[in-house]
């Protein structure tokens, strides 16, 4: 059965998913590319940036199963990148270049109607302006019997968390504090909510946490 994830999510030590002021040249915030220190020397993102190397380790294992399984994905606007407001033109097309990273169907939330937007590698941009059920029953149709992904940010996993669409969420922990930027869980009762933790592993990087909701909830 489809379902609906979040993995390979960042967090700060001090629950932060992102820092403060992101803008063209902090596309995470301030200090925001701190949370993925994890990340980085894995092959899964050494091959994103076109190399053949990286690790193979368990950051890997779950760097991979971050973009494994999924038939679409939903992304906040933010995640698609930094112009706010009406799109003044069609040029910008996301943070990745021509050849993003989810190859699969992919749905951003925003207040602002575009066009789809097709770029090489299987991605297709679809801009969504009905809200975050609409965007979820659009990309669950795309992505028939696999699972739909929420990307990001912060401020869009925590709608889909608190509308209870959410099965299960991965997030890395990472052993930094950044006091201030966008807070994951601040008024979120996690276990009223139907979560609880069902694994943890620790590497020197990150703390890898998966909560999933029980089935009753």
């Amino acid at each position: 059965m489809s379902r609906v994830r979040v993995a390979a999510f960042s967090l700060s030590a001090d629950g932060f998913g992102a820092g403060p002021d992101q803008s063209l040249q902090n596309p995470l915030g301030k200090r925001g590319t701190e949370l993925h220190e994890w990340f980085f020397p894995t092959r899964t993102f050494r091959t994103m940036i076109g190399k053949n190397d990286g690790s193979t380790d368990v950051d890997e294992r779950f760097a991979s199963a971050g973009n494994t399984g999924f038939g679409a994905f939903i992304l906040g606007r933010n995640m698609f990148g930094p112009v706010r407001g009406a799109w003044p033109n069609e040029d910008w097309k996301g943070w990745w270049g021509d050849n993003p990273p989810y190859h699969r169907p992919t749905f951003v939330l925003t207040h602002h109607a575009r066009d789809p937007i097709v770029m090489e590698g299987g991605t297709t941009f679809h801009f969504v302006t009905e809200g975050i059920e609409e965007a979820l029953r659009r990309a669950k149709e795309a992505a028939g019997d696999a699972d739909v992904k929420i990307g990001g940010g912060v401020s869009t996993v925590r709608q889909y968390l608190l509308a209870g669409l959410i099965d299960e969420m991965h997030f890395a922990i990472s052993p930094v504090v950044l006091g201030k930027g966008e807070a994951m869980f601040k008024d979120i009762d996690l276990p009223a909510l139907g979560f609880s933790v069902v694994d943890a592993v620790t590497t020197e990087k990150a703390m890898h946490l998966t909560l999933r909701k029980s089935p009753a909830s």
